[in-house]
């Protein structure tokens, strides 16, 4: 696997990102700062801003103002990806639509297969490599969606809910793939509603509410002793038990 990586884009400084299309605001001001290892974790409710912070930070939208300072260096033009929830597949095999974003690289087609069939054996997908990707159930597809941004080398992961749709057992495997790319050496921001997922995979929350970061901490401060009064609002409604602070 080509261990060759983009130049540092850490830390990754956000300064009062802004971003109100059609005069609604949807991110506020976002100050945030991020190193260069862990997996962060993004909470809040419906409407917090969450997803779109993401799509700021692959490009996919130009904020209103604010900056977002990648290292010392320009905006990447490799190096970031982002997995949706609901990724698309191409109307392809299994390994054609793993080996995509290795087509800019130059390799080989013999090369990109043999990267590709090694890539999907480890997410458990070998015996399905000939099979239409469009055929997949919904957690043999969000692995293969991680295998396809895995083999790329990212140095940051962005991932949406990526197991919000899944049954316990897919989420356990797409959850092993996560913490076996943070161990790779990607840095992961990922968007989650469930706290019990937060709980396993964090090593660092960020609070987002109303547009906002209310509160950016370690993962177990944040469950033990949230800081702003939204987290610990968020925190007792969405657990199924009732929590004091």
């Amino acid at each position: 696997m080509n261990s060759t990586r983009p130049a540092s884009l850490f830390p990754l400084r956000i300064r009062g990102l802004r971003y109100a299309p059609d005069g609604r605001e949807v991110l506020g001001g976002i100050d945030l700062e991020l190193g260069d290892e862990g997996i962060t974790l993004m909470l809040g409710p419906n409407g917090a801003g969450k997803s779109m912070l993401l799509r700021a930070l692959c490009g996919l939208l130009e904020p209103c103002s604010g900056e977002i300072i990648w290292g010392d260096g320009p905006r990447p033009t490799q190096g970031v990806m982002l997995v949706f929830q609901q990724p698309m597949m191409l109307r392809a095999s299994v390994l054609e639509n793993a080996v995509l974003g290795l087509r800019p690289a130059g390799l080989r087609r013999a090369e990109r297969r043999a990267r590709g069939m090694a890539m999907l054996a480890r997410v458990g997908l070998a015996d399905r490599v000939a099979d239409s990707a469009r055929q997949l159930s919904g957690g043999e597809r969000q692995r293969l969606a991680l295998a396809r941004a895995w083999l790329t080398r990212p140095r940051l992961l962005l991932l949406d809910e990526p197991t919000a749709s899944l049954d316990p057992t897919a989420t356990a495997q797409v959850e092993r793939i996560i913490r076996e790319i943070r161990t790779d050496g990607t840095r992961i921001l990922m968007v989650t509603h469930n706290l019990g997922q937060a709980t396993r995979l964090a090593d660092d929350i960020v609070f987002m509410a109303a547009g906002r970061v209310c509160e950016h901490t370690p993962a177990q401060r944040f469950f033990s002793r949230p800081q702003s009064e939204e987290a610990r609002r968020f925190i007792q409604g969405e657990l199924p038990w009732r929590m004091t602070f």
